[in-house]
């Protein structure tokens, strides 16, 4: 590397490396190799990373990220899943002896014992595909993450952030929003990747909640509740609850205990009327 550390960024170092390296973009593995430096240090800013720092990046790609991540000079693990880019990362990433490369599945690594003892923040350039299941897993095994900045699909970033009575605001909305505080940190365009995606992008950041915004009695009931509510989004919520199999004469029940009107829709209501019908069915199997 002659003691130039290229800047993977650059356009013409990444098509030098895929020249070079023989690279093949997976579009199963959703490869887009990022090319503007300002996204890439914007995303780290974001982060509000100091040198005292552990970060989890997913995805290393080609170290375009990672390059970024290390000159914070906090500690750096990075997952990467496909084998074939090991051997370009164990040059591209050379310099910086903060940065440990894992080759491995984000969604079967026991990130405990790879990451022990220790809190830590999440930075990645999620593949789309994958994006909502990635996020949910590390949620749900309840990681000792401070937050995650996260560049993902656009749509998707806006699903997450929705309010209640718009057309975005689902399940997803709530999941994210019981576990954290996201909030949209800026727009990505398409031609800022190699290949180009055909979706825009946006970087995302959700700060862990220290307790949920609302008491539920059983955390599986609260999600069922959830995700049934929303199934058929054009049914009425007395109609989505009886397709989840609560008998129909114990719904009024429900309802009623929590206070709520059966002929509403799921995306009328809040995450702590959510809460109020999960507890009321609760009650109701005790």
């Amino acid at each position: 590397m002659n003691n130039i550390i290229p800047n993977l960024t650059d356009k013409k170092v990444v098509f030098h490396l895929i020249k070079n390296f023989k690279i093949r973009l997976s579009k199963k593995l959703g490869q887009n190799f990022l090319i503007n430096d300002n996204v890439a240090r914007d995303i780290v800013a974001s982060a509000n990373i100091t040198k005292d720092d552990t970060i989890l990046e997913i995805g290393t790609g080609i170290g375009a990220l990672t390059q970024k991540l290390a000159e914070t000079e906090a500690e750096i693990i990075t997952v990467e899943l496909d084998r074939s880019l090991l051997s370009i990362l164990e040059k591209t990433l050379e310099p910086y002896k903060n940065v440990r490369i894992i080759h491995g599945d984000i969604l079967k690594l026991d990130l405990n014992q790879e990451i022990p003892n220790k809190r830590y923040k999440v930075v990645a350039n999620l593949p789309y595909y994958i994006t909502t299941p990635i996020i949910l897993s590390l949620l749900e095994k309840k990681l000792p993450m401070e937050l995650f900045v996260v560049m993902i699909q656009k749509e998707v970033a806006e699903r997450i952030v929705a309010e209640p009575n718009s057309k975005t605001y689902g399940a997803l909305s709530i999941a994210i929003q019981y576990y954290t505080v996201p909030e949209i940190m800026f727009t990505v365009s398409n031609k800022s990747f190699i290949p180009e995606p055909g979706v825009e992008s946006a970087v995302l950041r959700c700060t862990l909640r220290d307790t949920p915004p609302v008491d539920v009695k059983d955390e599986q009931l609260f999600f069922k509740t959830v995700r049934s509510s929303f199934a058929q989004r054009r049914k009425t919520l007395f109609n989505n609850l009886k397709a989840a199999g609560i008998d129909k004469d114990q719904i009024p029940q429900i309802l009623s205990k929590a206070d709520i009107d059966g002929t509403r829709r799921a995306e009328q209501l809040s995450i702590e009327e959510f809460a109020r019908i999960s507890n009321a069915w609760f009650d109701l199997l005790k």
